[in-house]
């Protein structure tokens, strides 16, 4: 069944955001903080402090990082819905959100994006060093003024270079254990930057018709079927090269080396397998199997290090 056949898949593997409209004040401001999202990041961050120490950090260290990168995220998600409200009101699958239903007014939402962002550098700065409050302070600025009030509404390459924000965590949580960005840092930073754009171009492809409604030119949107599936694949080429390059960069073993020569193998034909099955279900699993293999790599990498 073609991609504009819109064959029946359950709703729950439509997206990673609730679709249910947030009912009291407090539910709502959770909301524009997009947890699942801050959930993501946060699986990469964990691991990549366990890297830069070489074992396991101080638990403490651990919570203020974590603490500080989330409230950091919610406050540039919370922002990116202030900015967003206009388009979000125009697709389905982001109707359901605050500043949409009238919940939370957006003068409401900005004072609090911001007082986030705030404790958020306080929190990281006081907490673990200066460098990692001042990266999560850059990948809001980044997220904020380079992706949402720029290249989303303008560039088919808005998630590819936008979506380095989204990358930043790895750096923060080494900055937090080292006080430094090494190496294996910035490795860890391109292969989260290589997996977005084949990670958030799966779901585009199932939301194409609601973003090319609201002008919104996600690659699925203003390319062919077929074209976004080979760009997909290639990125997922460059990404299993770039997690086996890691191996000597970071001084990694034979656990991660399997998990990611496996998993990186079975993203490329996923991927691939969307030409054959250019569905709204199958680019759903890709995308399912994508938040998966982010996981799993990360939690090998961890493993590697510490048995």
């Amino acid at each position: 069944m073609p991609i504009n056949a819109r064959p029946v898949v359950p709703s729950r593997l439509f997206t990673h955001e609730s679709k249910r409209s947030p009912k009291s004040l407090l539910g709502g401001y959770i909301a524009l903080t997009k947890p699942r999202i801050i959930e993501l990041l946060l699986i990469t961050t964990v691991p990549t402090m366990v890297v830069a120490a070489a074992g396991w950090p101080e638990w403490w260290l651990i919570a203020v990082t974590l603490f500080g990168g989330s409230l950091a995220a919610g406050g540039a998600n919370a922002i990116n819905m202030y900015i967003d409200r206009d388009i979000d009101k125009l697709m389905k699958r982001t109707q359901t959100r605050p500043l949409v239903t009238g919940l939370i007014k957006p003068k409401n939402a900005l004072i609090f994006a911001v007082a986030l962002e705030v404790v958020a550098f306080l929190v990281l700065w006081l907490g673990a060093n200066l460098l990692s409050a001042f990266l999560a302070l850059g990948a809001m600025a980044f997220y904020v003024f380079v992706y949402s009030l720029w290249l989303k509404r303008t560039s088919k390459q808005n998630i590819v270079i936008g979506g380095a924000a989204g990358a930043v965590p790895t750096l923060v949580g080494w900055a937090a254990v080292t006080n430094s960005v090494g190496w294996p840092a910035i490795w860890l930073f391109v292969i989260i930057f290589l997996w977005t754009p084949p990670h958030f171009w799966a779901l585009a492809i199932r939301h194409a018709d609601e973003y090319r409604a609201a002008k919104v030119p996600m690659l699925p949107t203003v390319v062919a079927i077929d074209k976004t599936v080979r760009t997909m694949v290639a990125y997922t080429v460059v990404l299993t090269f770039a997690t086996l390059v890691l191996i000597p960069v970071a001084n990694l073993g034979l656990i991660y080396g399997l998990t990611a020569a496996t998993a990186g193998l079975g993203f490329i034909i996923g991927t691939a397998m969307l030409s054959r099955r250019p569905t709204e279900a199958w680019s759903m699993r890709v995308f399912s199997f994508s938040i998966t293999y982010v996981t799993v790599l990360f939690g090998a990498m961890m493993l590697d290090v510490l048995l």
